[in-house]
């Protein structure tokens, strides 16, 4: 059990059958009255997010998130499976589960899925991932002094604006989190 004076961010806790991700708490304590928590909660299930006040004594479960590394294998339709490295489980979970966080995984790469009692509801792709330029526009010598860029497309299928010195066949880094290009590899 946690208390409320004891949240601190990244905490997930229990409340009302439903599992919830501190994202934010502030202690307040006014001139006049009672102290109190002020949080704003993630519901890690189906990403909404509450603001709810609680009094400093009240407890909760902590809820154990389970974070396990699973290879993507493939995908099916709307059906992506992954599997465990070390005893060869596979599992299956539909584009609801998933989003739209696998633009940036290819075959074969490593994923975090999360679950929680058993049941998986969320996948993190690694922070970043090394990609192939499968179409660009050509670019020419001397595009390197601006800032400007062009839109290039990875073997994912996915699309990145990358600088006007990058070509087809290129390897690039890119940041999964906002889907920004790095830098070549």
């Amino acid at each position: 059990m946690i208390s409320a004076s004891d949240f601190r961010n990244g905490i997930t806790i229990e409340k009302d059958g439903n599992v919830l991700e501190i994202i934010e708490f502030q202690h307040v304590k006014p001139g006049k009255g009672a102290a109190f928590v002020r949080t704003k909660l993630k519901d890690v299930i189906n990403g909404g997010v509450t603001e709810t006040t609680f009094r400093p004594t009240e407890k909760f479960p902590q809820a154990r998130i389970d974070r396990k590394e699973y290879q993507y294998l493939y995908a099916d339709g709307d059906l992506y499976t992954f599997m465990d490295t070390e005893n060869y489980d596979q599992v299956t979970l539909g584009k609801e589960v998933i989003g739209d966080k696998m633009t940036f995984v290819k075959e074969n790469d490593m994923v975090k899925l999360m679950s929680y009692n058993g049941n998986f509801f969320s996948m993190e792709p690694p922070m970043f991932v090394e990609l192939e330029i499968t179409e660009t526009e050509p670019g020419f010598k001397g595009n390197t002094a601006t800032g400007a860029t062009k839109p290039a497309t990875v073997e994912t299928g996915a699309t990145v604006n990358v600088p006007l010195f990058c070509n087809i066949g290129d390897v690039i880094k890119i940041d999964t989190r906002s889907g920004e290009y790095l830098s070549r590899a």
